[in-house]
């Protein structure tokens, strides 16, 4: 099944709150903090989540953000790009998860890595670590920036060829430091490529990748997921802001009016799956 949306507004309404880690700018370190947390300077409190990858798919990030939302001012930062090494994976920032934050008024830190250890049993690498200096002075620039974070958003796309080269020659850092073989740049150059010709471009480059992880995830299933149907869809929303996003969903019930979308995970020892665990990798 396909099931196909238009998002017109955004209301919500949240009712679980978490207890945040709270620090001042000036000790902050976006490493060390936890998925999310509060920061203060002055007068001014702001809430900051971090991805572990540009990959909406992994470690929870919209949960991460979740705990956010009931700050004003919300910042989320992302690796534009993270490569764990030739024998790992390699992601890229994508043009529907920045449309999606924006949609959300949440400005967006693409950052980079600058560090990272070896995994000797993968031969990949690990504990990758921001350049927190960068982090810091990003939002420092937001605490004096008053427009929304959409604005913020598409200010700093309209930089990102310069994060995507320090990402480069910190990634050539840590190759050299850990001797373990990354990826060919060639793909970062493209991707580099993409951002520099046109947004459109870096638009249809991200969404062709999506659509293709969609279809590989519409037709995979989980052995080990108690399903009770074989409904599993393919869902395509899109919004105002001119962003499309890419879901599938384990089940579907069809009940009159409604549509209720299922989703299964699975738990060796418990009802539920545990919460996300904050960590850099």
């Amino acid at each position: 099944m396909d099931i196909t949306g238009r998002i017109k507004g955004i209301k919500y309404k949240k009712i679980i709150d978490k207890d945040l880690n709270k620090s001042s700018l000036e000790k902050f370190d976006i490493n060390s903090a936890s998925s999310t947390s509060l920061i203060f300077d002055k007068q001014n409190l702001f809430a900051v989540s971090k991805w572990v990858s540009p990959k909406r798919t992994r470690s929870y990030p919209y949960e991460r953000i979740y705990d956010s939302m009931h700050i004003s001012k919300k910042i989320t930062v992302i690796p534009i790009i993270k490569d764990e090494g030739k024998n790992g994976d390699r992601d890229f920032l994508q043009w529907d998860t920045v449309s999606l934050i924006s949609l959300l008024d949440i400005c967006v830190i693409f950052a980079y890595y600058s560090h990272a250890s070896v995994n000797k049993s993968t031969s990949k690498i690990t504990n990758q670590k921001f350049d927190n200096d960068y982090v810091l002075s990003k939002i420092k620039e937001i605490e004096e920036y008053h427009s929304s974070g959409l604005h913020w958003n598409l200010k700093e796309l309209a930089d990102l060829n310069r994060i995507v080269d320090k990402a480069k020659s910190s990634y050539l850092k840590i190759e050299e430091e850990t001797k373990v073989r990354l990826h060919n740049f060639n793909g970062i150059n493209n991707f580099e490529d993409k951002i520099a010709k046109d947004i459109k471009d870096f638009m249809e480059f991200s969404r062709t990748k999506s659509e293709k992880a969609q279809n590989r995830e519409y037709k995979t299933i989980q052995s080990k997921e108690n399903l009770n149907t074989l409904s599993k869809s393919k869902i395509t929303i899109q919004n105002y802001l001119g962003g499309k996003y890419f879901f599938t969903v384990d089940e579907v019930e069809l009940n009159k009016n409604s549509v209720n979308l299922i989703e299964n995970k699975h738990s060796k020892n418990s009802v539920l799956p545990s919460e996300s665990v904050s960590k850099t990798d």
